[in-house]
């Protein structure tokens, strides 16, 4: 597709309580991130009209920046080359609990976990997996899908040319419980069809009354392939057609925009995945928020997106609690804390969602909850980006009857390029060291790892930009929505504390030049500022692995950043001390080592 010659670009992300706006104006051949406002969302009553929060949103940018963009309630376009117009308005949206569904697959951990891949890939909250062996006596599929009120349904199952009696008995259950959709009253509820194609004709029969129904592709056509763009492309139609229309204020929206409005988590996975294939790396995004947080991985060029509906920094801060033991978040507390009177601040939290941390030690706290909250999501996200179950490659006795015997993980540490953090407690920690540091304790990534933070969460924008014209996304990816917060060298392994566990070379692009031994258990930070570059030789010693093999050297080209380079000696996997005073001890020289907080 032919990009379109813009040169101001307005976008919106309708977040759930917050509408942010941002201005991109090209500046000779790039295009930068100029000016940027936010509202209130404004879809719930009293307002309950989504457009109200753009446009106040809009306002701010238009007093910022000295252009008139809007006309009363209309967007005035094309821009004039002076200081009037946009040539384009782009928008993301999440309000009003953004694109919630529900997923159906034959065999749960088969065509139901494509169907959940599907699902989460175009930008949905999964509600619950149906699969005809999930446990649940039919009565029970009925009620439940009747007690949900997704927003659309996916059905999927069975190979193209196989069986047919498992996704028709699935049909059944969804049109005996006729589930009535979330929002807005007197349409039909949306059902995509991607499923053996064998079975579309009954399919038809039973849920064409019904519902509205859709047929696309199956997205398991043979045990061997997974097709799930045909039946992502519908999710985000049907969630303009018929999601958004319902919502308040959605169709003025959607009459304004020069391109389809995206759910705002496909969005981010659009710009992630348009990052892993413009520079051919390997890209793992973690997007934490209040309630949720959200993990993107790209690997081996696939593309996966998990939420962890209960791992949150406010609301669902409790659930982080409940789901890593007070033993795991302790672990990372620099100084010593009662039990009780965590749990207690952790409840004030809950209760309190919108409060800031006022001391060190409530910053020290939060950021122990959050590289719990990160590790926790990351192991979720492992469960589901993983090669296709129910393919053979060597079976044994032993897996002869285990249809599920493949399946590894997709994402390996070794193999990660890119690291990149998002929301508030990554986007806004006091200093980028903090969020460093954050991610590499809670992902423990070997070898040489890029990290970097979104830094005003301008990735939603970019991501529906991306669609229309990828040149000015990336520009402004690059320049204006990145910190880069430097490399991470990590030696996996683990030894004697203070003996030598790799030795370094690193040659700046200024002429500086850094040389050393790195002591197992130390952590080390090197300046390498922002725009630098530098080539490093890492020697590990015996038993250690810097990313070329055990006791083997690598040469690495690094780039600078915010925090600088940081060479991680604690060894994979990395093991805390058991004594509390031992550890304590641990986390405070490693603090003081890479001036993680004020002395």
């Amino acid at each position: 597709m032919a990009e379109k010659p813009l040169d101001v670009i307005i976008a919106t992300d309708c977040g759930s309580t917050t509408t942010k706006a941002i201005l991109i104006e090209r500046k000779g051949d790039v295009y930068r991130q100029t000016f940027r406002g936010e509202s209130p969302t404004t879809v719930e009553a009293p307002f309950e009209d989504v457009t109200r929060g753009v446009l106040n949103s809009i306002q701010e940018v238009e007093e910022l920046s000295g252009r008139r963009i809007l006309d009363g309630e209309r967007i005035i376009t094309p821009n004039d080359g002076g200081k009037t117009g946009v040539d384009i308005y782009v928008s993301t949206s999440s309000a009003g609990g953004g694109l919630q569904m529900m997923v159906a697959g034959a065999v749960k951990a088969m065509t139901g976990e494509s169907a959940q891949r599907c699902a989460l890939g175009g930008g949905a909250i999964v509600m619950d997996v149906l699969a005809s062996n999930d446990g649940r006596h039919g009565h029970e599929k009925i009620e439940r899908i009747r007690q949900l009120r997704p927003d659309m349904i996916l059905l999927s199952g069975g190979t193209d040319g196989g069986t047919v009696t498992h996704v028709v008995e699935l049909a059944e259950y969804v049109s005996a419980a006729d589930p009535k959709p979330r929002l807005g009253i007197g349409y039909k509820l949306p059902i995509i069809y991607a499923g053996n194609v064998g079975a579309r004709s009954e399919i038809q029969r039973i849920l064409g009354e019904k519902a509205a129904l859709t047929v696309t592709d199956n997205i398991r056509p043979t045990l061997e392939r997974e097709n799930l763009m045909p039946a992502r492309h519908k999710i985000h139609d049907l969630f303009l057609e018929h999601v958004m229309a319902q919502a308040p204020g959605y169709k003025k929206l959607m009459s304004w925009t020069g391109a389809p409005i995206l759910p705002t988590p496909a969005a981010v996975g659009s710009i992630m995945e348009t990052i892993a294939k413009r520079q051919g790396i390997t890209v793992l995004g973690a997007d934490i928020g209040g309630a949720t947080t959200d993990v993107f991985s790209v690997f081996q060029g696939i593309f996966n997106r998990t939420v962890s509906a209960n791992l949150g920094m406010s609301y669902s801060i409790s659930n982080v609690l409940a789901e890593a033991g007070l033993a795991n978040i302790m672990r990372w507390v620099p100084f010593d804390v009662d039990e009780g009177d965590l749990r207690n601040r952790i409840k004030n939290k809950m209760i309190r969602p919108t409060t800031v941390p006022q001391t060190l030690d409530e910053l020290q706290i939060e950021q122990a909850i959050c590289r719990e909250a990160l590790r926790l999501a990351l192991d979720q996200h492992k469960l589901l980006a993983v090669g296709l179950k129910g393919i053979q490659q060597e079976r044994g006795i032993a897996d002869a009857f285990d249809q599920t015997a493949t399946g590894q993980t997709l994402i390996r540490m070794e193999d990660l390029d890119l690291i990149v953090g998002s929301g508030g407690i990554l986007s806004h920690a006091p200093r980028r060291m903090q969020s460093m540091v954050m991610m590499v304790d809670a992902y423990q990534p070997l070898g040489v790892t890029r990290l970097a933070v979104d830094s005003i969460f301008m990735m939603p924008h970019l991501g529906v930009l991306a669609t229309v014209n990828e040149k000015a996304a990336m520009d402004v990816f690059e320049r204006d929505c990145m910190v880069y917060l430097g490399d991470c060298v990590a030696a996996a392994g683990t030894g004697r504390s203070g003996e030598s566990c790799m030795t370094y070379e690193v040659t700046a692009s200024d002429g500086s030049r850094h040389e050393g031994s790195l002591p197992f258990g130390a952590l080390k930070m090197l300046p390498l500022a922002e725009g630098l570059t530098a080539k490093g030789v890492f020697k590990p010693a015996k038993g250690f692995d810097c990313g070329a093999g055990r006791g083997k050297p690598m040469e690495a080209d690094l780039r600078g950043g915010a925090a600088g380079l940081l060479l991680d000696g604690r060894g994979r996997p990395l093991v805390l001390p058991d004594s509390k005073a031992e550890r304590v001890a641990a986390l405070q020289k490693w603090a003081s080592a890479v001036g993680l907080y004020p002395a």
